[in-house]
């Protein structure tokens, strides 16, 4: 078998996803070469991957933090920093393929840069497409540079999705597995922490993205992601709660034939199939055992209980910029919550104020988009501050 070589730069190297994708270029027997690596904070486990991987650059969040990574790893490491340095890096030539895989709108402008150098984007950050869905594909198309999703939703409708065109395609069915508080009774919800938000039932995942997963935002997010991923109407896509997270995705034909894409749920097996598509790479982990997974069930999405998912499809039915408000409202308020400022229940309420007070403006550009996000944020901040001094 022929497989194609690729040399990639990883934006979020330290996060889960980003060491995830370590271990697949560890297993990928020189098929993959990293060229690049990008951080936030996490010095320390940044230069343990520079020293095993010797990229050409890296980039971290500040100065300060490029004179400490500089002090682990010497003088021979090009170290950039902060918004300027992610661009570089991201667009730096040496490379073909970047995984996007920051936490949050921060990953927006160096993945927009890596697309307008004309690389190929495997994508994990899924704020890009929420908040400049539209900016996004439409570079994408202009540049010719191929896409490919790493969540393990938006990678099994893709699987599900090759050979067929887009009109043979009824709806898809976004798999959720509804998060830690799926049983638990509405009352309960109050006095949720962050430690117990935190933990996730099946998927390893850091903080921000845990708590998303456990308001059904993360799916609010995915649903606009598939939107523009797929070119899809939202009125076309269905999320459906499989507690199991063995069915990652289905997508339903015309003709009423449904694909199901089934697996372990172990991120390494999307982030495998996005840097080595259109080929699969083996790896040497469990398989699906069929006969011992149990039952697999499906449920409707308890939006009353769970009002941040319905808030997706409201910023996508007001279009323009609202998806940019829903996403920087949430950020501030799940932060203010893992920082203990907010209880959990506020969360979406704080969305929800922010939206109605915001909306959607139109997105020409992206100064349209960074405006919008800069406003929400300040508007959520004040809004955790208020809660917080009336609590």
């Amino acid at each position: 078998m022929s497989f194609q070589y690729r040399n990639i730069v990883v934006l979020g190297s330290t996060g889960s996803i980003g060491q995830s994708v370590m271990d697949i270029v560890r297993r990928s027997k020189g098929r993959l070469q990293i060229k690049g690596l990008a951080a936030g904070r996490n010095v320390e486990l940044l230069a343990e991957q520079i020293r095993e991987f010797s990229p050409a650059k890296v980039a971290v969040m500040s100065v300060e933090l490029a004179d400490k990574l500089a002090e682990e790893t010497g003088p021979d490491t090009d170290i950039l920093y902060g918004k300027d340095g992610y661009k570089e890096l991201a667009a730096m030539p040496e490379s073909d393929m970047v995984v996007s895989s920051m936490v949050g709108a921060a990953g927006l402008i160096p993945t927009i840069a890596a697309i307008e150098a004309g690389k190929d984007i495997a994508l994990a950050n899924k704020e890009t497409l929420v908040a400049a869905g539209a900016l996004v594909m439409d570079m994408v198309k202009q540049k010719g540079v191929k896409l490919l999703p790493i969540d393990s939703e938006h990678s099994a409708i893709f699987q599900c999705l090759q050979g067929y065109k887009d009109s043979q395609v009824r709806k898809i069915l976004l798999t959720a597995s509804g998060g830690p508080f799926r049983t638990r009774p509405a009352e309960e919800l109050q006095s949720i922490t962050p430690e117990q938000a935190v933990a996730h039932p099946n998927w390893s995942m850091g903080a921000k993205i845990s708590v998303d997963s456990s308001t059904l935002m993360n799916k609010g997010l995915e649903v606009i992601e598939a939107r523009w991923l797929f070119s899809i109407s939202p009125d076309r896509i269905q999320v459906v709660v499989h507690p199991q997270s063995i069915i990652h995705s289905m997508v339903e034909f015309v003709d009423g034939s449904i694909l199901a894409q089934m697996g372990i749920p172990d991120m390494r097996v999307p982030i495998s199939y996005a840097l080595n598509w259109p080929d699969r790479m083996e790896l040497t982990m469990p398989s699906l055992d069929i006969f011992n997974c149990g039952p697999l069930t499906f449920e409707l999405p308890q939006i009353d209980k769970f009002p941040c998912l319905g808030l997706a499809f409201k910023a996508l039915d007001m279009g323009g910029t609202a998806p940019t408000v829903l996403n920087a409202a949430n950020e501030v308020a799940v932060e203010a919550f893992l920082q203990k400022r907010i209880p959990y229940l506020e969360i979406p309420n704080i969305i929800a104020a922010v939206l109605d007070e915001i909306g959607g403006e139109q997105m020409e550009n992206l100064d349209d988009v960074l405006r919008a996000d800069a406003l929400a944020r300040l508007k959520a901040n004040a809004l955790a501050d208020e809660i917080r001094e009336h609590a």
